[in-house]
This record gives structure tokens, sequence and C-alpha cells, in this order.
């Protein structure tokens, strides 16, 4: 039950991130609530067609699709109020990528996936709905922009796979390594944390 209700806390977050900067980009409401689904949804398809899980499980049952879009309908009627709540919205972001990755690795184990290869769906599962959303807006992916948000996606789906290969319970290391997502995700944007880039190339 707490997966399940962090999952469902991950798929607000995400899919108001994704609401929220369609608005930014002056998206009419359809946009808005298509890039909102995708941000929320994108990660868990991109998860389930490597996993060969056809069709994906967001698509086969209602309430992610009807969660995620009434999200974006509400962002997109009251995005300035929204937008007010930065911190909380940042928070429920770290979250549901604390969750998603780490479950994602954990579904990919119990799929027969090899641990390396789990650790990678695992982050993919993560990162993936962004990214497509950046994609969609004509973005370079916030991922791929110094940001710590991909390292600590992978930092839970490699302690999923660690606890994995000792024969930890499952549920125990999957919400351990969640918090520890949630952990390095807040204590990076509190002191301002980026992954070097190349000398020279323009930044500041």
């Amino acid at each position: 039950m707490l997966l399940t209700a962090l999952e469902f806390l991950g798929l607000v977050a995400f899919a108001a991130s994704g609401a929220l900067a369609a608005v930014r980009a002056r998206l009419d409401v359809f946009g808005v609530v298509v890039v909102g689904l995708t941000t929320a949804l994108g990660g868990g398809i991109i998860r389930d067609v490597l996993l060969g899980i056809h069709p994906p499980t967001t698509l086969r049952k209602w309430l992610y699709l009807a969660v995620c879009a009434a999200t974006a309908l509400i962002v997109f009627a009251f995005h300035p109020q929204v937008a007010r709540l930065r911190r909380a919205v940042l928070l429920a972001d770290a979250i549901g990528l604390g969750v998603f990755a780490t479950a994602g690795t954990t579904i990919a184990l119990a799929g027969g996936a090899t641990v390396y290869a789990a650790c990678l769906i695992g982050m993919t599962t993560g990162i993936g709905g962004g990214v497509a959303r950046d994609l969609l807006l004509r973005e370079i992916p916030l991922v791929l922009r110094k940001e710590i948000y991909a390292v600590a996606a992978l930092a839970g789906s490699v302690l999923v796979g660690v606890g994995h290969a000792l024969l930890l319970p499952p549920g125990s290391v999957t919400v351990v390594a969640a918090a520890v997502v949630v952990a390095i995700r807040m204590l990076a944007l509190w002191r301002r944390w980026n992954a070097p880039v190349a000398r020279g190339s323009g930044e500041g």
C-alpha cells in the first residue's frame, strides 16, 4: 500500500511538472494534457517495452491515465497557484523519481533481467518521462544539463541491485533505496550541486 501511494504521488508530481512546463510553453489545453501524461507515464511505458510487457501496464489500467489527465487539467486551470508550490512540487518529483527508479529495477529483476540490465532499466524508468517531456517541448533534456537527477536515479537502482544480489527482502530494499534517491536529489537541490561541464563550453 505504501509503494502504491508513493507511486501515485510520483505520477501526480510528474504530471504536474510536465503540465507546468507545457503551460509555460503556451500550449493549449490538449497539449498540456498530452505533455503531462507523457511526463508521468513515459518512463513506465519505456520500461514495459524493454521488458516485453504488452500492452504496457499504464495503458491497461484506466486509473493511471485518469489521475494524470486530471492533474494536468488542474494545473492548466490553476497554474499560478501551483507554480507557487515550487518546493512541494520538487519534493514530490524527487519522491516520484525514487519510487519509479527503484520499483522499475525491482520489476525488471522479477522479470528475469540481469542486475546490470535491471539497474539501467530502473534509471530509465525514473528519467524517461522527463526526457520525453523536454523533447516534446524542443528543449535539451534536463538530465543532460548539469543537474544531479539521473545519477540519483542510478544510485537507487544500484542499491536495489545490490540488495537483490545479497538476497535481502525486496520490499524493504526498494523503500530504503527510494529514500536514498530522494535524499540525494533534495540535497543536490539544496546545495546546488551540478555535474561538471567541459571547460570553455560557454558555461559561466
